[in-house]
């Protein structure tokens, strides 16, 4: 698929998703008539700062949880769908600090801003933008926070740059993300569909890890990761039963990863977090 036919897919489902009241997806559901198959989210219900109004299941872990956000500081939510990664963090960064959400789907931003004035929150900020090309000055975010967003983008290399150039010096990240073991199916890959529901547009975890790397990041952690288990007749709608099998049977797989990086340099209101602060399951560098 074209570069321009897959923001346009993207696009389109989440638009649809904003404006449906009843709209309950996930990063990755796949439906058929009848069903909807909730894959990938993780339950949000007992964190603090949590608004069920901007609970829309569209992501695949819990940012926020590792993101370590200081009181006072400016948080970035890339993607921010209805507002719920964005309101969490608010609650972390208080009432002194900042949080904005950047999303593409103009429905979606309309949905965040009308959540953010019912709850009164007038310190979390919605702008309509395409995190490739962010709407965000130099160095002047101390956070970043993502869910399930990055692997819709075809261009991930270029948010990571962007990523890089916002964050303050001794700024750091956490980011939810899709990520594959080995080669997805052809087919899986290359469907609109899947790819809508951060599938198909899911590259390798190692190639995920080294294009942080390359922006510039250091001290990089998976902090989670979590097996994703495709329903077979998911699978089937894409690749033959015999691929199914072979595909199960392989070292191929689907994985939600939450991973952290840091900017070089010192933070300048904050003390650098210390490695004992991240909870990590594998060190990336």
């Amino acid at each position: 698929m074209k570069e321009k036919n897959i923001k346009d897919s993207v696009k389109e489902k989440y638009s649809q998703i904003a404006n449906s009241p009843a709209s309950k997806s996930c990063c990755g559901s796949c439906s058929d008539a009848d069903k909807v198959y909730d894959i990938m989210k993780d339950d949000y219900s007992s964190v603090k700062g949590y608004q069920s109004i901007a609970d829309l299941g569209l992501g695949c872990g819990l940012p926020t949880a590792f993101a370590k956000i200081h009181r006072g500081d400016t948080v970035l939510d890339l993607g921010s769908g209805a507002g719920n990664d964005c309101f969490v963090a608010r609650h972390e960064t208080g009432p002194k600090g900042k949080v904005i959400g950047v999303d593409f789907s103009d429905a979606m931003i309309q949905r965040a801003r009308k959540n953010a004035n019912q709850l009164h929150f007038n310190n979390v900020e919605f702008r309509s933008g395409d995190i490739e090309e962010l709407p965000i000055l130099d160095e002047s975010i101390d956070v970043i926070v993502s869910n399930c967003v990055l692997n819709l983008v075809p261009q991930k290399a270029r948010v990571m740059k962007e990523m890089y150039r916002v964050l303050r010096p001794g700024g750091h990240f956490s980011i939810s993300d899709i990520v594959l073991l080995g080669t997805l199916p052809t087919p899986l890959r290359e469907d609109a569909e899947m790819y809508a529901g951060c599938v198909s547009g899911a590259i390798e975890k190692g190639t995920y890890i080294d294009y942080l790397k390359q922006a510039g990041f250091h001290n990089i952690q998976v902090q989670k990761e979590k097996a994703i288990d495709l329903p077979d007749e998911v699978l089937l709608q894409h690749i033959s039963p015999q691929e199914v099998s072979s595909f199960k049977k392989g070292n191929e797989g689907i994985v939600s990863i939450s991973v952290y990086g840091e900017k070089p340099g010192e933070p300048s209101s904050h003390s650098k977090l210390t490695s004992d602060e991240i909870p990590i399951t594998s060190s990336c560098c």
